[in-house]
């Protein structure tokens, strides 16, 4: 249906410029013209991909507000008339998962309607229930599970409603990820139907600001999953380092890999192997405590952390006989070699470090830069003030300090022209004043020539 414009609008391209153009241009301008099936061809291809995308996009729906339901009217209702949790222990687990259960049941009926635009038109504004979710799915995940643990009336109830034949085998647990899921489900279908819907389309611009919408919900999202799963890795070093002084958990800290190196002594001795830890600012150093110790025999003692914005790397080549690699670690205190003897490894260290200490210097160039500009050169009133007190009831003392002052708030004025011609005219009065004038017209004039 919307070929035939666009076919017509060629045809008069081509009419009105065939007297300017060249022969080769005139050639492919016809072959453009011969190729309208073509286009017309790639416009049915688009609307066959927006018909499957829309299908898959209502059929994934009703699954999932299937499964919202189980969990709204098997758990959350249920509970809330037995009374089995309290009231602030339910809310804790399930957050606002009822609400999106309400908005999703007019998501849903708008989309069985083929009125997608208008769908997420409804539905985007509410996605901040999705974000306050998903933010509080760390909380709700550990609140769960110590009920679990110390509340064998909720434990019972919780396994008695899993076995029924409509969850399918699926745990309280998987149901509770599903809306963190939904979202990244939302942006992938919505972004292939935005990219098959014609630009004329009337629902055209809709989707597309619907795409922006869950775009920016489901980076959140994402965020906030990468930043608890690197909880989580700070969270299993720090078990593995015996002693409380071994502290790993700091914020802005991130993991990012760990793995056994040998460090080359200087004088030609044996190879000492370590644990490396490599995070974000530092480079922790490790060694495996005595298997037989009682406690400690699985962890890992703290040596030394490097500081990262300190060090450099650098390969070295040709000690190897190309098994494995070295790497030279500089620091401001000490400078390491260290081996490993498998050559893929060695490079992912070098890169990881590399990295690490790109990011890391960059970051500290910003900083400062931002610094210097914020730095502002003079120092405030009230610290200059504060600079020149007097430090005695002396009258004299006192007299001296303000006219001190006096002078220096002078000196602060911006010169104009004004102020120039008044410090001339005071400059020359105080001149032809009389030579044997008294102490207290002394003093006058001075005052005069400060001010």
């Amino acid at each position: 249906m919307s070929a035939s414009p666009y076919r017509t609008a060629t045809k008069r391209h081509l009419t009105a410029s065939d007297q300017h153009s060249t022969p080769k241009v005139r050639e492919t301008q016809l072959k453009c013209s011969a190729g309208g099936a073509t286009i017309a061809e790639q416009r049915a291809r688009w609307e066959r991909k927006r018909i499957r995308t829309a299908k898959e996009l209502v059929e994934t729906e009703q699954r999932y507000f299937e499964q919202l339901e189980l969990v709204v009217v098997y758990f959350i209702e249920i509970l809330k008339a037995k009374g089995t949790l309290q009231p602030d222990i339910r809310d804790a687990i399930f957050c606002t998962l009822k609400a999106i259960h309400s908005i999703n049941r007019t998501l849903l009926r708008n989309l069985e309607d083929g009125k997608f635009g208008l769908a997420f038109d409804i539905f985007c504004p509410q996605l901040q229930l999705y974000t306050t979710y998903t933010d509080n799915m760390e909380h709700a995940v550990k609140v769960l599970q110590e009920q679990i643990r110390k509340n064998k009336r909720f434990a019972r109830f919780k396994k008695l409603q899993e076995s029924r034949p409509e969850f399918q085998g699926l745990k309280l647990e998987d149901l509770l990820l599903l809306p963190r899921k939904r979202v990244y489900q939302y942006k992938h279908l919505l972004r292939d139907l935005t990219e098959n819907t014609s630009p004329d389309h009337p629902e055209f611009q809709q989707l597309t600001n619907a795409v922006k919408a869950v775009s920016e919900v489901s980076q959140h999202i994402q965020d906030q999953a990468r930043r608890h799963e690197n909880y989580l890795q700070l969270l299993r070093v720090q078990k593995l380092l015996k002693g409380q002084r071994s502290q790993v958990l700091a914020p802005g800290r991130m993991y990012i890999r760990e793995g056994w190196l040998a460090i080359v002594p200087p004088k030609g001795e044996e190879l000492k192997h370590k644990m490396f830890f490599l995070f974000s600012d530092i480079l922790l150093v490790t060694k495996p405590c005595h298997p037989l110790h009682p406690v400690h025999s699985d962890k890992f003692a703290w040596q030394k952390a490097y500081p990262l914005i300190e060090g450099t790397v650098e390969k070295v080549f040709g000690h190897t006989r190309s098994q494995g690699g070295l790497i030279s670690l500089t620091f401001s205190e000490e400078k390491l070699l260290v081996m490993s003897s498998d050559q893929e490894d060695i490079n992912d260290w070098y890169r990881c470090l590399s990295a690490a200490i790109g990011q890391l210097r960059s970051r500290s160039i910003f900083i400062q830069r931002k610094d210097n500009l914020a730095r502002r050169p003079i120092r405030s009133t009230a610290m200059e003030i504060h600079s020149i007190a007097p430090k005695s009831g002396n009258k004299r003392s006192l007299n001296a300090d303000q006219h001190q002052l006096k002078d220096m708030n002078a000196k602060s004025q911006p010169v104009n022209e004004w102020t120039t011609a008044k410090r001339i005219r005071l400059e020359t009065n105080a001149a032809t004043r009389p030579q044997d004038a008294g102490p207290g017209m002394e003093q006058a004039g001075t005052n005069c020539i400060i001010l």
